[in-house]
């Protein structure tokens, strides 16, 4: 029996108008601004008022093992869980990223979720949605044009040109952009210097809007952030350079949190998507004050696994937004356990590793000791752990039991068999009991990995060794000048953003299960003050990815009838 693909199963599903989505969540025809039958945004003066009107629901977060390219079933999980509690009576909703059109069109397809648990209207979701990504892009871009233009115009402000920091942004996957001469053909058109572009979801920009708290928080993080350095070395930022009140401009519709639905009608919350390998990997602050002010229960998802999007989560996201989870879910495959084990190779666009469906409990249970990692990460903050295993066809019992035993064996409430992938909510209930139990009982002494007053280094040096398991931090000369700048400049209370490999514990992708006695390098440090926190690059990062060899983009197209295909 051949299964439906995901676009196939999303178009199969009449959605209900949003508007009587809206009204379930007891929102005001007056405070949506409907974009088509099927997506509205929601005004901020809305969740104001649903927060002061009513309690706040469980903050649940879904995070997951250390994942391999082809991800691990996260925002299916995440939109299956909100199904699942949904059907167990709970009112419940999920809160997530919007995926960018660099991965859509490259390697990784749609990210709406998959099977039975996805949000819809799938195409919307995956595409355009209602324009914030390029209002993010325009704004980031403005900047740019800002800093030339004042370089053009006698450099009132006396920028050194070496210093410029600030790049251009594009949400297509473009290798040949990453580093560029501009400037060239003559006076008239600009100062010729080197620059990057950089993928739009990588824009501070983005990061910024998704922990912004409302539009005054936008301005002033706007204003904060810094573009360049003078010659004398004082920070140049959007402020000074007066474009940051045309930025907030470009971003007054863009705040606004979008609303979706979940295949089963439930309410989804779409809003900003900064990467989780770069940026902070969270979904908007915004999105989940709305959210939490309308359910029982909140869904939300953190990019990649839990050394990565969960930890920003709890050290950037909660710090910023004064919220604390109750529970969190760890998602696990035991397909890419076996591969932590040693077992098979999973390589995207690619046929599985047939060994990879052959039943191995020695494998299992030497990869499950990045489960157990990841389990004892999110322990780290106080924050109850159950483990979701989403189920494949060749999973066998043994496996499975394998997985049970080392998930409650590093602390972890319980480790259920999810099938909601196949079969949407019905096949999440037992994970929502589970999760619900935990998430009534709670965090009661929720705690941050490190106190803000602490050095730059020694943060570092926390999320290394307590998170990644390293043995060592390794600063190179350019990464430690600029880690002693930034907190002679007053930035060394800020929290740390951590950009590395999220196919590894460690900055080495080919470090699978849970490496440990290495040494962490750090070679650049950058600083986001608009977002609020300080960047080290670990090993080799890219802000800019590149396109496979076969592009999904290949597969995208619309039918005789107008239908777009191609969309996984």
């Amino acid at each position: 029996m051949t299964f439906p693909s995901d676009l196939e199963i999303a178009r199969s599903v009449q959605p209900r108008r949003i508007s009587a989505v809206a009204a379930d969540l007891g929102l005001a025809d007056d405070e949506i601004e409907l974009y088509g039958p099927t997506k509205a945004k929601v005004s901020l003066k809305a969740i104001e008022r649903l927060e002061a009107a009513n309690p706040r629901g469980k903050y649940i977060l879904v995070t997951a093992i250390t994942p391999t390219p082809l991800g691990e079933g996260k925002s299916t999980t995440t939109v299956g869980l909100a199904q699942g509690l949904n059907r167990i009576g709970k009112r419940a909703a999920v809160a997530i990223r919007q995926p960018s059109l660099g991965p859509v069109f490259g390697i990784k397809g749609g990210a709406a979720g998959g099977g039975y648990s996805q949000v819809i209207p799938m195409e919307d979701f995956n595409l355009h949605l209602t324009g914030d990504v390029h209002a993010i892009g325009a704004a980031h871009n403005l900047a740019a044009a800002f800093i030339d233009n004042s370089l053009h115009h006698k450099n009132p402000l006396g920028i050194d040109p070496f210093t410029i920091t600030w790049p251009r942004v594009v949400d297509i996957s473009d290798r040949a952009l990453r580093k560029m001469v501009i400037g060239l053909g003559g006076r008239e058109n600009g100062v010729p210097r080197e620059t990057e572009t950089v993928i739009t979801v990588a824009s501070e920009v983005m990061a910024v809007l998704a922990l912004a708290r409302d539009l005054a928080d936008l301005r002033a993080r706007l204003g904060r952030i810094v573009l360049a350095q003078r010659t004398d070395g004082t920070p140049v930022t959007a402020e000074d350079l007066r474009v940051a009140g045309a930025m907030t401009v470009l971003l007054v519709d863009a705040i606004k949190p979008n609303l979706l639905q979940t295949l089963e009608g439930g309410p989804a919350f779409v809003h900003c998507g900064p990467f989780a390998n770069i940026a902070h990997g969270n979904n908007s602050i915004l999105a989940d004050r709305l959210a939490l002010a309308t359910n029982d229960a909140v869904c939300t998802e953190a990019g990649f696994g839990a050394d990565m999007g969960a930890e920003k989560f709890f050290d950037i996201k909660c710090r910023a937004s004064g919220l604390r989870p109750d529970a969190a879910v760890v998602v696990a495959t035991i397909r890419a356990l076996k591969m932590h084990g040693g077992v098979g190779k999973i390589v995207a666009g690619k046929p599985l590793d047939p060994l990879l469906a052959v039943e191995n409990v020695d494998a299992v249970r030497a990869g499950a000791q990045n489960l157990a990692k990841q389990i004892e990460n999110v322990l780290a903050y106080n924050v109850p752990v159950v483990v979701a295993i989403n189920a494949f066809p060749t999973d066998t019992p043994a496996e499975v039991a394998a997985i049970q035993e080392v998930s409650l064996a590093a602390g972890a409430r319980d480790a259920v068999v999810t099938t909601h992938w196949a079969e949407g909510g019905r096949g999440a209930e037992a994970l929502a009991r589970a999760v619900w139990s935990a998430a009534e009982e709670g965090a009661p002494e929720f705690r941050f990995l490190y106190p803000d007053e602490a050095p730059l280094r020694d943060k570092i040096e926390a999320i290394a060794t307590r998170i990644y398991g390293a043995a060592a931090v390794e600063y190179q000369p350019a990464a430690a000048k600029a880690l002693k700048q930034y907190e002679e400049m007053g930035y060394g209370h800020l929290p740390i953003c951590m950009a590395k490999t999220q196919y590894s514990l460690s900055h080495d992708a080919n470090l699978k299960g849970r490496p440990t006695g290495f040494t962490l390098p750090i070679r650049e440090v950058r600083l986001s003050a608009g977002a609020g926190f300080i960047t080290p690059l670990c090993g080799e990062m890219r802000t800019m990815p590149g396109l496979p060899s076969r592009p999904g983009g290949e597969n995208i197209d619309i039918d005789a009838a107008g239908n777009i295909v191609g969309l996984f």
